[in-house]
């Protein structure tokens, strides 16, 4: 047993109970969708760490709700610096509420930090589940739910978010991003070229919310509607990659999937064996690709061409 789970007691007295973390999931806009257990576990917190304590202020007005407990600020400047501190209290026996500005804790919030400091010490953890922009959008997308990953916000560099987007290129479950409306359009264009033009997608704007929009349409069309300027949250659902056809299995389209995994940061073993992988090939027939790509880029031709038969 981990000797740390509890704080050390006199002889002879009560040893005291550690206390439980309860992750609280907040409404993304409307908050009518606020859970009835969030306003219970407010009210009843002894401490309630809060991303935004003005937004937490609002929340509690909104709900109807009086905190008791002490409220202190937790966001990505200072969380690792609070993380012993929320820790210590809940070895001590709070119960510590973590609410975010919007949707669940440690989903691209802060939270995560103190869920494995609270797991480390054997700190029970719980949560309040609520609304979420991800599960959202991909309700409202009319693509492909059964199979889905998050991936987060993309880096702000170009070249970066490029070789990112590289990485998931032939990923074929659906993808979810969350974007801000400034670089919307940048975003936008650089799916339409890595993932291709013509991928469906859809971009879900202000979720719950009074001027909640969902556009859906191709990569290049969505886009060029970006471009005309976008404001509010941003949650970005995007087409995975189709199963590989006749038409996709020519040479030249392995070479250009070699070079994108290469630009992504794989060494040219681990990309030419990935691209073989998912197109189904053996990857003799995708490291000739890339040979012979090779020596017609030496020779003149025009890289990524397809050999002579």
């Amino acid at each position: 047993m981990n000797s740390s789970a509890a704080p050390e007691t006199a002889p002879g007295s009560t040893p005291r109970t550690a206390g439980v973390l309860v992750l609280a999931g907040t409404p993304i806009g409307d908050v009518s969708d606020a859970p009835p257990r969030l306003s219970v576990e407010l009210a009843g917190a002894d401490v309630i760490a809060a991303e935004d304590t003005r937004r937490l202020r609002r929340l509690t007005q909104a709900l109807g709700v009086h905190t008791t407990g002490r409220v202190v600020s937790y966001f990505e400047g200072n969380e690792s610096a609070r993380t012993p501190e929320l820790v210590e209290a809940l070895a001590a026996g709070s119960r510590v509420l973590l609410v975010t500005d919007a949707g669940m804790p440690s989903v691209s919030d802060p939270g995560y930090r103190l869920v494995a400091a609270a797991v480390e010490r054997d700190i029970k953890v719980t949560a309040v589940p609520g609304p979420s922009a991800v599960l959202t959008a991909l309700a409202l997308s009319g693509l492909p739910v059964d199979r889905f990953c998050f991936e987060g916000f993309l880096p702000r560099k170009a070249g970066e978010r490029r070789a990112r987007l590289a990485e998931v290129a032939g990923e074929r479950r659906t993808l979810v991003y969350f974007e801000a409306p400034h670089r919307l359009d940048d975003t936008l264009a650089a799916m339409a070229e890595v993932f291709g033009a013509e991928r469906r997608a859809a971009v879900c704007r202000e979720l719950t919310k009074t001027y909640e929009e969902v556009r859906r349409g191709p990569l290049k069309e969505l886009a060029a509607w970006a471009a005309e300027g976008v404001r509010g949250e941003i949650t970005v659902v995007v087409e995975g990659a189709p199963e590989p056809g006749p038409a996709d299995l020519d040479p030249a389209e392995l070479v250009r999937r070699v070079r994108d995994r290469e630009a992504a940061g794989e060494s040219r073993k681990e990309a030419i064996a990935a691209v073989a992988a998912d197109a189904g090939l053996p990857k003799r027939e995708v490291f000739d690709a890339v040979v012979a790509a090779k020596r017609e880029a030496a020779s003149g031709a025009a890289p990524g061409t397809a050999p002579n038969a």
